[in-house]
């Protein structure tokens, strides 16, 4: 089977052709800021990048005839159950007025486009929207306002099954406490395949790079009465918090050798902060499965830093091993969501 992928980001497009999980071709378009300008929202772009994806496939000599299906990103959806979802007229309305501006949106617009008109199926896969918490973990305290779920769900079901393997069992099988690390760091806590608790991404949990995480709610209240507007509040909460606000980097390698090799205080702090939050997160994660883990699974690029996944496992350990999966295979398992379908394993999902 040969698949297309389709990985919106916010300044460049990954796509890529996959010969059952092989890479067959790959290509990463970038886009210049002044190209992105004139582009009021992101579902502007759709032209600019479906005219820059056909001339990719054009140069390498691929036609879309030869494909058997397109396999997107997923955007922000309504919540959903998790899975491989098939792109028709309902996703496509969903993602022109999707609940946030987000590149990710254009990929199930993309893979509609490419295929309309064919008999090839586009598909969109795991977003960031899929939301399989139990009713309890939804309540918050505060009636007016219930928990939702956003998180690296791609990432974290695709770990999810690597590290099942390893155990030589499935995923479906087992209990994990799953952590991207990554510009947004989420965990989650994994029950025989469902994420039935998470750290939402803007919400809750560990800082990450530009992510403030769970922050004190009366200084948060006292933020939004300091002058500043909605907007600018949310964007440095969500873009220009995190590791950015205390050091100006986005870079955790920066981090790491000003921490240790520079031997900066401030960097040092937020390290060792960063592997205590992640920890907390993880304990209480691990409650929520009434200690019965199977593994503890450390990916993202962040898992890179030995440094970082030693100090955490310093912390968590005795819960259960530590697996560390580091990176992102996105493209991989945008593939894998498709071929599932394809080869019959499931049955794609109705948005």
């Amino acid at each position: 089977m040969k698949i297309l992928v389709i990985n919106p980001g916010s300044t460049s497009t990954k796509i890529a052709v996959y010969e059952e999980e092989q890479p067959a071709y790959t290509q990463t378009i970038q886009h210049e800021a002044a190209e992105l300008a004139p582009f009021a929202h992101v579902s502007d772009q759709l032209g600019y990048r479906l005219g820059m994806i056909r001339t990719a496939l054009d140069k390498a000599g691929i036609r879309l005839s030869d494909l058997d299906a397109v396999s997107a990103r997923g955007g922000f959806t309504k919540p959903v159950q998790a899975g491989t979802y098939r792109v028709d007229g309902d996703v496509v309305e969903a993602m022109y007025h999707a609940r946030k501006e987000h590149a990710a949106n254009l990929g199930s617009l993309l893979a509609w486009e490419l295929t309309r008109g064919t008999d090839i199926p586009a598909f969109f896969v795991d977003p960031v929207s899929v939301d399989e918490l139990e009713d309890v973990a939804r309540v918050t305290g505060f009636a007016p306002m219930e928990r939702v779920s956003f998180f690296h769900a791609l990432n974290h079901r695709s770990m999810g099954r690597k590290a099942a393997a390893m155990l030589g069992t499935t995923y479906e099988n087992c209990n994990l406490i799953i952590c991207h690390l990554g510009g947004g760091v989420t965990s989650a806590a994994h029950r025989k395949g469902r994420a039935v608790e998470v750290c939402n991404i803007f919400d809750e949990g560990c800082f990450s790079m530009d992510r403030a995480g769970g922050l004190p709610v009366r200084q948060v209240v006292e933020l939004c009465f300091s002058g500043a507007g909605k907007e600018d509040i949310l964007h440095r909460l969500e873009t220009n918090s995190g590791i950015v606000s205390y050091l100006g980097t986005r870079d955790f390698r920066v981090v790491e050798r000003r921490a240790f090799e520079e031997q900066d205080p401030l960097a040092r702090r937020v390290f060792d902060a960063l592997a205590y939050q992640l920890s907390r997160d993880i304990g209480s994660l691990a409650a929520v499965l009434r200690f019965q883990v199977d593994a503890i699974v450390l990916t993202g690029g962040m898992a890179y830093s030995q440094r970082l996944t030693d100090a955490v496992k310093g912390y968590v350990e005795k819960i259960a091993p530590v697996l560390v999966l580091p990176g992102e295979n996105e493209m991989l398992s945008l593939a894998q969501g498709a071929l599932r379908v394809l080869h019959g394993r499931e049955q794609a999902k109705k948005f």
